[in-house]
């Protein structure tokens, strides 16, 4: 390998050099880059523009150590060369440069590498870049990570939105899909996974060279190269081989035989709906570590976070369910995501509402969970009526003007109120007609890149209507609105039925068709007995209902049965009376999940007391046999809990006695569930998270130390860090001296973590201020500050945080303009000072006013924070006791 100084001495060199450093010398319009580290949208349509056919030859070097080296060459087309061209490489030491055959000395300031026209052809242009770089630690890029327990090292991609800078030199943006032939120098007893499967393995001295034949068309976020000694798991059973890979010390806390299910019955239900066989003929799952998010849908080479499904015990039907759930996304992204493109970064919403929505079919159609439609409206979709129900709503579909943006409204919103907007389209549509026009889009943009108008227009052309309406009310409009029936009665029956849309509470004006179910029930003796169902499809304010004139009159409506449609349902007057007071009569358990909402709604709204809601729960859960519904009334109690803690000091003798009885309940009831494994580990958990009391602390130690038992318990590792956790966060005696012997005892990685999330939360004002310190100044690895923002104050701790409530309001522009994007996501939501008073909501208020620079993402959240503390503060302030 020639030296860059060896090149530099000579003359051709020189004079190339001033070519680089001059201006381009024809006029043009293309924005310039300046040193931002951040692509905008204008830039990227210029490049793409500009650039086509694009191919990566790619080649790295991997050791081990904290370095890796690469070479890759790039081949495109070019149609002028009227202005530079840029080409994105994020922190790299460049060590060879050649331009269409012509060493250069390259124009490089650690973002990306700008090209002067004159050395580029009207055509094909062929470069050659020689580099190396360190792994990233913070999720991005070719990340490492090096195994406590063993010391391996292995490594993982992430470049989604736009981080495969971080590992190539690459034209880092989605509608410039390239192919990608890839060789990789690896240890001996290390794989390499990709998105094709390696077609030779050759030794190479104390090495592996792992050669991958050419990739398809893809977008570089969606290509990936993973790398170590993983454990590996194979199944050619079902109709495309699967393989599942993880480090070699957590491998036994993998259920291959789970995930071989679920993705087969998966790729069987997706390709007979696509209509699409799937299109990259292997696939590849991998469990990787401090992973960013839930997972990612790289093409034939799936990632997903360790934490969320590694597991001590045997999995639980939640745990499954979330398994398959989460295969199932991903996988509906290799059609609708990697086979066809969104062009830009205001289209990923669709990419994950589709994976969302289909998803959630797949998962109720083709695995055991048939009712993952429930679980979809009691999780995910109340997030998402959570999120467009704060003053920082938005559109579904918002521009996206730079890279830096690109997550700024990847939400609920984006999620699962995108899902569920698909959702409702499909029935107003048809099932068929919908389908119809997913097939159509698939096949005519496959490999390509797409808009949402291309998508609509598929859709539209199978159901041979217009939606440009539908569009524009649901896509380009925020906020969700409320839906109520109003009815009168005359000798038993019904003779006036209408439906009442309202505006969003936020303000939008927008009223929305859509296509809904209105039930009517009566009271039984035992239970209540639904009369009928009929369709309606309502729009404007006011929608008569004339097939309901002459129905028995009913003692409960729900206007959105079985949930076809995305609004909020106001009950009226007297259905909510019905649902208060007779919840255990209903034998739907959809309609009773709907119900249990509705009751929590109230609580949200100010329109029922929060100790009046503990009231009806702490009568009707015990009586709960549904296991999803348990699961959905636990996320409201501890919510509950969340608030009660928050304002203790006006409620101390309820809060106190509320709390005792959460736990009390949840024991009782983990007792009883003996024989049922879901259901009893469902209750102990609560239990572990509702114990705050003196009482139920100590019986949680006595667990954990085997002094006490209870009949179908056992504390698998989690489960003793879960109560671990549980007795330092209260300061119980002894707490400390049993997380040192746990941590002595389990010193994995997910041990460790578990130890710092134990220790960052105990009451002690000196670890406080020091993991503050730690934070600001990012002196621990990211994955280990991630876990500090997460654990440092939690609500009981109110005296602690407000010690530095103040140093953080004041620092927070100086934390969001000089911190990544990646680090903010986690800090504002966890450090942002919280205190279930009008004095904190005051104080937000006045941050809002003074930071008006604040980054997008970051402004969202203190708004949202102080929006919280005001309902914090009306929930407090409607109590009765």
């Amino acid at each position: 390998m020639n030296s860059l100084r060896q090149i530099a001495k000579s003359s051709a060199l020189l004079l190339t050099i001033s070519w680089l450093s001059a201006c381009a010398t024809s006029p043009t319009n293309t924005p310039a880059r300046t040193d931002n580290p951040y692509l905008t949208e204008q830039q990227a349509m210029a490049r793409s523009a500009r650039v086509s056919d694009v191919s990566y030859k790619l080649r790295f070097n991997l050791d081990g150590s904290e370095k890796f080296s690469g070479v890759t060459d790039l081949s495109f087309q070019l149609q002028d060369t009227n202005s530079p061209l840029t080409i994105d490489l994020n922190k790299a030491t460049i060590t060879r440069l050649v331009i269409n055959g012509h060493p250069l000395y390259p124009k490089y300031n650690g973002l990306f590498l700008a090209i002067n026209p004159q050395m580029l052809n009207s055509g094909l242009n062929q470069i050659h870049i020689e580099y190396n770089r360190p792994h990233s630690t913070n999720g991005e890029g070719l990340h490492r990570f090096v195994d406590p327990v063993d010391g391996k090292v292995y490594l993982y991609s992430h470049f989604e939105p736009a981080a495969a800078q971080q590992m190539f030199p690459v034209f880092d943006q989605p509608d410039l899909k390239a192919t990608y032939e890839l060789t990789v120098s690896a240890p001996k007893d290390w794989q390499v996974i990709s998105a094709t499967r390696e077609t030779a393995i050759d030794a190479n001295g104390d090495k592996n060279l792992w050669h991958f034949p050419l990739s398809p068309k893809l977008s570089p976020y969606n290509f990936a190269m993973h790398a170590g000694p993983y454990h590996m798991w194979q199944d050619n059973s079902g109709k495309y081989p699967m393989r599942l890979f993880a480090r070699q010390s957590v491998a036994n806390q993998v259920h291959p035989a789970d995930w071989f299910k679920y993705t087969d019955a998966g790729l069987r239900f997706f390709d007979n709906y696509f209509g699409i066989n799937y299109p990259f003929k292997k696939y590849d799952q991998i469990l990787v570590p401090d992973f960013l998010y839930g997972a990612m849908e790289n093409a034939g080479a799936i990632t997903f976070a360790e934490g969320r499904f590694l597991y001590n015990a045997e999995m639980t039907s939640e745990q499954k369910q979330r398994l398959a759930g989460v295969i199932m996304h991903e996988m509906a992204h290799q059609w609708f995501g990697d086979l066809v493109t969104m062009k830009w970064w205001n289209g990923l919403w669709l990419n994950e509402s589709f994976a969302s929505f289909m998803g959630t079919m797949a998962t109720a159609k083709a695995t055991e969970f048939d009712y993952a439609w429930r679980s979809f409206y009691a999780g995910g979709k109340q997030g998402a009526y959570e999120k467009d129900s704060r003053v920082t709503t938005h559109p579904i579909e918002v521009p996206v003007p730079t890279t830096a943006n690109a997550f700024d409204n990847i939400d609920a919103i984006t999620y699962q109120k995108g899902a569920s907007v698909l959702k409702q389209l499909r029935h107003l549509l048809g099932d068929d007609v919908f389908q119809k026009g997913v097939q159509n889009y698939l096949h005519q943009y496959q490999w390509h890149n797409a808009t949402l108008q291309d998508f609509i227009g598929s859709l539209a052309k199978a159901a041979n209507r217009n939606l440009e309406q539908w569009t524009q009310d649901w896509l380009y409009a925020a906020g969700v609105n409320s839906l109520q029936a109003q009815y009168t009665c005359s000798g038993d029956r019904i003779d006036s039925f209408k439906l009442l849309q309202s505006v969003a509470e936020t303000g939008q004006p927008t009223l929305r068709e859509q296509k809904v179910q209105v039930a009517l029930l009566v009271k039984g003796r035992h239970e209540m007995h639904l009369l009928q169902k009929v369709p309606v499809t309502y729009q404007g304010a006011e929608t008569s209902v004339p097939s309901l004139i002459g129905a028995q009159c009913p003692d409960l409506v729900y206007p959105n049965y079985e949930d076809w449609g995305f609004v909020k349902v106001q009950l009226d007057q007297r259905s909510f009376a019905t649902a208060q007071a007779d919840l255990a009569k209903v034998a739907d358990p959809f309609l009773r999940s709907m119900l249990w909402q509705s009751l929590w709604d109230g609580v949200t709204s100010g329109a029922l007391p929060l100790n009046d809601y503990l009231d009806t729960v702490f009568v009707n859960l015990p009586k709960e046999h549904d296991y999803t519904i348990v699961g959905q009334v636990l996320g409201a109690l501890h919510r509950s809990k969340y608030w009660l803690e928050s304002m203790q000091s006006l409620h101390s003798s309820y809060a106190a006695s509320a709390q005792r009885a959460m736990a009390q309940m949840s024991l009782r009831l983990a007792m009883e569930n003996v024989g049922n494994s879901d259901m009893q580990r469902r209750w102990f958990g609560a239990y572990i998270s509702f114990a705050s009391d003196d009482m139920s602390l100590s019986h949680l130690k006595q667990l954990l130390q085997g002094d006490a038992t209870l009949d179908g318990i056992t504390l698998d590792q989690d489960t003793r860090w879960n109560i671990i956790r549980q007795l330092n966060r209260y300061n119980f005696k002894g707490s400390e001296q049993l997380l040192r012997a746990e941590a002595k005892a389990d010193q994995s990685d997910s041990g460790e973590k578990a130890a710092l999330a134990a220790q960052v939360i105990r009451p002690d004002a000196a670890v406080k201020a020091e993991w503050l310190r730690r934070i600001t100044d990012e002196s621990a690895p990211y994955p280990k500050l991630r876990i500090a923002m997460n654990n440092l104050y939690p609500p009981e701790q109110a005296q602690l945080q407000r010690q530095t409530a103040a140093q953080r309001l004041q620092t927070l522009a100086e934390m969001d303009s000089t911190k990544g994007r990646v680090f903010m996501r986690t800090y504002a939501p966890n450090l942002i000072p919280q205190d279930c008073t009008q004095a904190s909501v005051a104080d937000l208020q006045q941050t809002i006013k003074a930071n008006p620079q604040l980054s997008t993402m970051t402004m969202r959240t203190l708004k949202e924070i102080a929006q919280g503390e005001q309902r914090c503060v009306l929930v407090s302030e409607k109590m009765t006791q």
